[in-house]
């Protein structure tokens, strides 16, 4: 079967979802469902961790889904490291989607920062899968020292700019051998598509479905749009050619 394995971990599904920014936690409940998704996203920072309490959670079948918390909001690598800690404690969980964030407007990340931290979580155990920019240099380098997977943005969070840099992802999926998961930017579903012929192992996305006007249908447009993009991935596309070629071919007619 074509999985996304994550370090001692495979999934079927290659679209993971965010759990913010939705209307409802109703229309999150449908969206997600609608997705496919196996992996989905919690800002340990912006969610009641204490069960005891009325909580996201209480809305998200733990069964069913694999939680992957995030250290949204986090400027600094002391705070995501620590959150990262908490994230472990509260939820039992080794998965942390590492985010350090160096500029409060663009919401691009500190990579110097992230490094960092990086090197800690994944000294302490924790499967990294941390958010940098589309930068092959820092990517390699996050491979190094042994995060899980890199996550290059695709454009600024919540912009739905969709890839702005095509080439700068090759060069990435060239440059490392973890798997590549665009996170950041995607606004619809031919960014989806986009993102998976190129070759990427994933996607993370967030906005691109909570905030669309029908955010269930948008959940499950993009749903197949990985599942199309990374099918004709793995088909292989034709080359382009500049001239045409027919589609019959002609040799041997009289």
């Amino acid at each position: 079967m074509d999985t996304l394995k994550i370090a001692n971990r495979e999934f079927k599904s290659r679209l993971m979802v965010g759990t913010g920014k939705y209307p409802s936690n109703d229309i999150m409940v449908k969206a997600l469902e609608e997705s496919g998704a196996e992996v989905i996203t919690v800002a340990v920072r912006r969610v009641n961790l204490d069960r005891s309490k009325e909580s996201l959670l209480d809305y998200i079948d733990l069964k069913k889904y694999t939680l992957l918390p995030n250290t949204a909001a986090c400027y600094t690598a002391q705070d995501a490291i620590r959150t990262a800690r908490l994230a472990r404690e509260a939820l039992g969980t080794e998965l942390v989607k590492l985010e350090v964030i160096g500029n409060e407007k663009t919401l691009f990340p500190d990579n110097e920062a992230l490094l960092e931290a990086a090197k800690v979580l994944v000294k302490e155990g924790f499967i990294v899968l941390p958010y940098t920019n589309d930068d092959p240099i820092m990517a390699k380098k996050l491979e190094d020292i042994g995060c899980a997977v890199v996550m290059p943005l695709a454009a600024p969070i919540g912009s739905g700019l969709g890839i702005r840099n095509p080439y700068n992802i090759r060069i990435i999926l060239e440059t490392v051998k973890v798997p590549v998961i665009v996170d950041a930017g995607v606004g619809t579903a031919s960014d989806a598509a986009i993102a998976m012929e190129l070759g990427c192992d994933g996607l993370l996305m967030n906005t691109g479905i909570a905030g669309a006007k029908d955010p269930v249908r948008m959940a499950r447009a993009m749903r197949l749009a990985v599942e199309a993009g990374r099918l004709a991935y793995v088909s292989g596309r034709i080359p382009k050619k500049l001239y045409a070629t027919a589609s019959s071919p002609i040799e041997g007619m009289i």
